[in-house]
């Protein structure tokens, strides 16, 4: 019987569910040896003899938090530019142009872009629209994430003020599950939203949805993110709640940062940082900022709380930039928010955390399958955040060898 085998590979660690049990050599952060298929279908290593310069094998990424209703569609724009609210209206213009064959073809670059970028699942937002039924944008997007490779759902981005009435959330909540997608709001300093959550609150619970919300996207002092925590504590949500951007949390005070983690911990929820679309739009001034459009991710992170980052907007009012490749979020994160190495720490953020966060299974290089394995020319995380070489199917990398009689 002919093995099938990858010579000299190194694992990161933080990638393996039973570092103990996977094999190979111990080199502090990694393990290295020979990568070979067992008889399950999953990989593990075994003391290599090579002294080659060894490649880098880790689960395929997870995008959790992206927009490809609206992606690439720059091109329309010109003179693109200001804050929050100067991209909303920019992009509001636009959809008059989202014809079903214009949201297929700038979806579709978007996940080629992303599957390119190595990942296995990934999460878009749809702007839901002022009303309940499902706008052409989920019809579209839903049809080309179900014949994807890729692991692809869709959330539904509702106005808050809109899932305060009970049978507008419902309709939206009942076409969501139909599509397997998370239910989602976008948060920013209204006034009263307590209805509106225990609305969604309760539909996610009967039709069994993860929960995602936009909110505090800010350096005002907002606090949209405490307020979804004490809701989720309130009716003890089991689901999955993913907090995207988060951004005001950078201006509390500490007493008030450490009661809100406090929060975000008992609640389970993730915050998923969004590096490009919020330092390009929050901060204004006149001339260069000073204010980084920034979660507090290393507090956040040291208190025991998930944290991810994703690649939100690319191409469009909100983010002219960009690109679908939660690695190139990572790199952005760690050099704005100063993540420092060992960067095997950091994988998580664009990996395990983020699937968990959409309420998928993790996937970790000693039980994932084959196909949702990836593997990099990279010689260190340092080389393979910063990009330098880019992510490839392992499948594609082994060969068969015949064993030692």
């Amino acid at each position: 019987m002919m093995a099938r085998i990858v010579c000299d590979v190194v694992v990161p660690k933080s990638m393996v569910a039973h570092p103990a049990r996977f094999g190979g050599t111990d080199t502090g952060a990694c393990l290295r040896g020979d990568l070979h298929i067992d008889s399950s279908g999953h990989v593990h290593l075994q003391t290599s003899a090579f002294s080659t310069t060894p490649r880098m094998v880790l689960p395929a990424l997870a995008e959790a938090h992206c927009h490809l209703d609206k992606c690439h569609s720059i091109f329309r724009m010109d003179n693109v530019g200001g804050d929050l609210l100067e991209a909303i209206e920019r992009q509001r213009q636009d959809k008059a142009n989202w014809t079903a064959d214009d949201l297929a073809a700038r979806a579709s670059r978007g996940l080629a872009e992303a599957q390119n970028a190595g990942c296995a699942a990934l999460r878009t937002h749809i702007d839901w629209g002022d009303t309940a039924e499902p706008p052409l944008a989920w019809t579209v997007v839903n049809d080309l994430g179900a014949r994807s490779p890729m692991d692809v759902h869709c959330a539904a981005l509702t106005g808050v003020a809109e899932m305060a009435d009970k049978s507008y959330c419902t309709t939206v909540a009942r076409a969501v599950a139909q599509g397997n997608g998370a239910l989602g709001a976008f948060i920013h300093g209204q006034p009263d939203i307590a209805k509106a959550l225990t609305n969604m609150f309760d539909a996610a619970t009967r039709f069994g949805l993860p929960l995602d919300f936009h909110v505090d996207e800010s350096l005002e002092d907002l606090n949209g993110v405490e307020t979804v925590a004490d809701a989720a504590i309130a009716c003890n949500f089991e689901g999955p709640i993913l907090c995207g951007h988060a951004v005001s949390l950078i201006r509390k005070t500490p007493d008030h940062l450490s009661r809100i983690v406090d929060k975000l911990q008992k609640a389970g929820i993730t915050i998923c940082a969004l590096p490009t679309t919020n330092l390009y739009l929050q901060g204004r001034v006149a001339g260069t900022p000073e204010d980084r459009g920034l979660s507090r991710l290393q507090e956040l992170r040291d208190a025991g709380v998930a944290i991810s980052v994703a690649s939100d907007n690319v191409g469009d009012a909100f983010c002219p930039l960009g690109q679908h490749n939660p690695m190139a979020a990572l790199n952005l994160a760690a050099l704005s928010a100063h993540l420092d190495p060992p960067f095997e720490d950091w994988l998580a953020l664009i990996t395990t955390n983020a699937s968990r966060a959409m309420g998928l299974d993790p996937l970790y290089v000693d039980s994932a399958p084959l196909s949702k394995l990836r593997i990099s020319d990279a010689e260190s995380t340092a080389d393979l955040v910063a990009g330098r070489a880019p992510l490839l199917p392992l499948a594609d990398a082994f060969f068969e060898v015949q064993p030692p009689k």
